[in-house]
């Protein structure tokens, strides 16, 4: 039997994510996922893509203080800590900026602080803000892949790179290490669900799958790029997965590793860790699965 066996969330973009045993399934994402991203003072976002040191700095949610918050730190100075709402709430929403992150231009944020501005310009020795994405907001996915609702209304994400969820078979990641020179974690490609049971690479062709009585969608195969040969221990990058991924994994000059993932029109609710998984529907994969050499 196939079940979920791990919720991850990335409240600030790019930065460490949190396993968690539930998670409350909105339309952009699980709830409380890369609502928050660094960007230049321009307004263009910042990844680890081109700043690997963005790996060191972690994040936890506070459940002690009287309203959950969001607690950050560099690795290496764990003593300092900046601490943030999880989410602003409309009467506490401050100036505004337009930011852009891939093709999306011009998107509403809302600046968050000063004081939080200068503690990541510190930390990372670049000038950046922090800004949060309003529920007002709503920045749409890529057409050619959407699956719109009965009302014509288009699917939306959060500051994810283009889609609400990624979902990953832990027997892919098993079956890549057995190929690997050194086995790599999950994090390394930073899914927001995980699913034991499966056999390798069986989520290529999820066309449509329930957790928890909700529906998902699979909508396209993740490519990956060189964020995943970034080693989230120590932020220094290699040449792995990609080396090894690039001789079973590529298609059309794109190496595919995961899936994309839409919810159900009107999906909302709670999944747990533990939940049975039942695929619906399947679809021919993009790449046929690969045999062990």
């Amino acid at each position: 039997m196939m079940i979920l066996s791990d919720l991850r969330i990335y409240p600030i973009k790019s930065l460490g994510g949190i396993s968690v045993p539930e998670a409350i399934v909105d339309e952009k994402g699980f709830r409380y996922d890369r609502r928050f991203m660094l960007v230049t003072p321009s307004g263009n976002f910042i990844t680890q893509r081109t700043n690997p040191h963005m790996a060191l700095i972690d994040v936890a949610i506070d459940q002690q203080t009287t309203y959950a918050a969001l607690r950050v730190w560099h690795r290496n100075r764990p003593e300092d800590v900046l601490t943030l709402p999880l989410t602003l709430s409309p009467d506490a929403v401050g100036d505004t900026m337009r930011v852009s992150i891939w093709d999306s231009e011009n998107v509403p944020a809302v600046l968050v602080s000063e004081e939080a501005d200068q503690w990541f310009s510190k930390v990372l020795d670049l000038p950046c803000r922090l800004v949060f994405m309003p529920d007002s907001t709503r920045r749409t996915v890529d057409p050619a892949y959407d699956r719109r609702d009965a009302q014509g209304q288009a699917s939306v994400v959060s500051f994810a790179d283009g889609y609400p969820y990624l979902l990953i078979g832990q027997a892919s990641l098993d079956d890549l290490n057995r190929r690997l020179p050194a086995p790599i974690e999950m994090l390394r490609f930073r899914p927001n669900i995980v699913v034991s049971g499966s056999s390798p690479y069986d989520e290529d062709a999820w066309q449509q799958f329930q957790i928890g009585g909700m529906d998902f969608y699979g909508v396209k195969p993740c490519a990956r790029c060189v964020l995943t040969t970034i080693d989230p221990v120590t932020g220094q990058k290699g040449r792995e997965p990609l080396h090894t991924l690039t001789t079973y994994r590529q298609w059309r000059h794109k190496i595919l590793f995961g899936q994309n993932v839409l919810p159900g029109p009107g999906s909302g609710g709670l999944l747990r860790v533990g939940q049975p998984v039942e695929v619906v529907s399947q679809v021919e994969p993009w790449l046929a699965p690969p045999e062990l050499g």
